[in-house]
């Protein structure tokens, strides 16, 4: 019953993802994807969160896989960094690719450390 729990915590996680996308680029004037940068931060803070806790195969199907899955998106990251790219902000392609992985690494060191745990 794995599976259920995955599509369950999925079932949050993406429309929580898009909720939040909207919710926060709506508050900035920028081209930056903020939304997208702010969900994928918050996901990796949760997972590192989850790996410091030592959570059961069941609590990380469902929080890890499956709400920290559909909420974080690679692609849509990958997406947005290609279309500032194309459209002659390069400096902020490198920004975005740049930011996304110290804050991401940053976000989940930091979830392990505040649950006790370490990712070591």
């Amino acid at each position: 019953m794995t599976w259920l729990l995955v599509i369950v915590g999925a079932a949050v996680g993406a429309p929580l993802r898009y909720l939040t996308d909207r919710a926060v680029q709506a508050r900035h004037d920028s081209v930056f994807p903020w939304g997208t940068f702010v969900v994928n931060a918050a996901g990796s803070l949760l997972l590192g969160a989850l790996t410091g806790a030592a959570a059961t195969t069941d609590t990380y199907a469902l929080l890890g896989t499956g709400l920290c899955g559909a909420l974080t998106t690679y692609s849509t990251f990958s997406y947005e960094t290609l279309r500032l790219a194309e459209r002659g902000w390069r400096f902020l392609a490198a920004a975005n690719v740049a930011a996304s992985v110290l804050v991401g690494l940053g976000a989940v060191f930091l979830g392990a450390g505040l649950t006790g745990g370490t990712l070591a």
